[in-house]
């Protein structure tokens, strides 16, 4: 007999509808706090139906785009439950709408951040501000040399950001590596 859509599932039930083990899903209850399920005597969890929607679009982000385990956290915490449940059902409107406001939201959040003064550790993170000068690169001394110090030897704050995120990158290659050894 099948159950409805409103009816709680049993972790065997989600699991088989996934297509997960069951360790998966008690491991990602530690990863991601939004998942929360009933839990009753003797341990026994029943997933509400909004539980396996946010399963599943966690389930898709992992495994069918290839996300790790903090880039869906930082989608949750950026984009909210209803986000991922939305990919999880396939519903690209949903997505749409989500992401427009979040694009609006930004938008308001530069306007803000416009007017007040920039903060020199800013640059260390995000997006280069500014091309990389040819000795960055070992090629001389470039005539974009951005040093307001005038000192040898030393790197530039655009260069500097630009290594920092090289070095970031470098570190989350690594981590991935770890986690395949």
């Amino acid at each position: 007999m099948d159950k409805s859509p409103d009816a709680f599932r049993t972790i065997s039930e989600v699991a088989e509808l996934l297509d997960l083990p069951q360790h998966v899903l008690r491991f990602w209850e530690t990863r991601f706090t939004q998942i929360k399920p009933m839990k009753r005597g003797g341990g026994r969890r029943y997933y509400r139906p909004q539980d396996v929607d946010l399963i599943k679009g966690i389930r898709h982000m992992l495994y069918d785009q290839g996300y790790t385990i903090k880039g869906v956290q930082k989608l949750l915490r950026d984009n909210g439950n209803q986000f991922l449940v939305a990919i999880g059902n396939g519903d690209l409107a949903a997505v749409e709408v989500i992401a427009q406001r979040k694009q609006a939201a930004l938008e308001a959040e530069e306007q803000q951040s416009a007017a007040r003064p920039r903060n020199d550790d800013e640059m260390l993170v995000g997006q280069p501000k500014a091309k990389p000068g040819r000795r960055f690169f070992g090629l001389g001394k470039g005539e974009d040399e951005g040093s307001a110090s005038g000192e040898e030897g030393r790197l530039s704050r655009d260069n500097r950001a630009l290594l920092q995120e090289a070095l970031f990158d470098l570190l989350e290659c690594k981590r991935l590596l770890d986690q395949v050894r």
